[in-house]
């Protein structure tokens, strides 16, 4: 390796040093000010289930450091694109640069949008399909920590979920995937997002459309938008 090449690798591991370094430096930033307003950010996502318990001492002090920390990400996450962005552009080819300039903004939108409708949406009604199984003799008495934890559970993978668009194009792009294929599968795809929306929700027609509706756009929109690539 030359001394050349050398200065090279270590310029680049510098830049990555500084760029990682400024995205944890805007989380904390983020996580601290979302301390500031986590009795808020708590009244607030605790509405679809009403009233909690916290089963130790330190319990309700962590689950709010926990959510600090988790809205600090969730609004920081322009700025770690953006910083992942600018260490990679150098390395891009024009064309390649144009595809991430759509890809980062659009992945970021589906992401929140994924987040939204799963709190909105999908959650309230899980939440009164599991509290159904209670009766008189069996309350329930849920704990703050076991909900935010569920509640996690639930947004990042209908935040992933509400990517398939951009996954499914990426693929047909990178030639894994072709449309004619998409296309073949699709009806299979429609009753396999229906049998989710049945194990999901609450035994009844309304809520499984409720949940299926937007997957099959999703789906629908992919097969769209890779004809208009393609």
């Amino acid at each position: 390796m030359t001394s050349e090449q050398e200065m090279s690798l270590v310029e680049h591991l510098t830049e990555l040093r500084s760029r990682l370094l400024k995205s944890i430096a805007v989380v904390l930033i983020f996580s601290i000010g979302a301390y500031v307003f986590s009795e808020r950010l708590m009244e607030f996502l605790t509405v679809p289930v009403g009233d909690l318990v916290f089963l130790s001492p330190a319990e309700a002090f962590l689950t709010h450091i926990k959510v600090s920390v988790i809205f600090g990400i969730l609004i920081s996450l322009p700025v770690i694109f953006y910083q992942f962005w600018k260490f990679v552009l150098p390395a891009l080819k024009k064309n390649e640069k144009k595809f991430f300039y759509i890809l980062l903004p659009v992945s970021l939108l589906l992401f929140y949008a994924g987040i939204l409708f799963c709190f909105f949406v999908v959650l309230p009604l899980g939440i009164r399909f599991l509290l159904n199984f209670g009766s008189p003799e069996l309350e329930p008495m849920i704990s703050l920590g076991y909900y935010i934890s569920f509640l996690l559970a639930l947004l990042l993978p209908f935040g992933l979920i509400f990517e398939l668009p951009l996954v499914l194009n990426l693929m047909v792009k990178l030639r894994i995937l072709s449309v004619k294929r998409i296309v073949s599968v699709r009806k299979y795809v429609i009753v396999l997002i229906f049998l989710v929306g049945a194990i999901l929700t609450p035994p009844d027609v309304i809520t499984q459309i409720l949940l299926a509706l937007p997957l099959i756009i999703l789906f629908e929109t992919s097969i769209l938008i890779a004809k208009l690539i393609n």
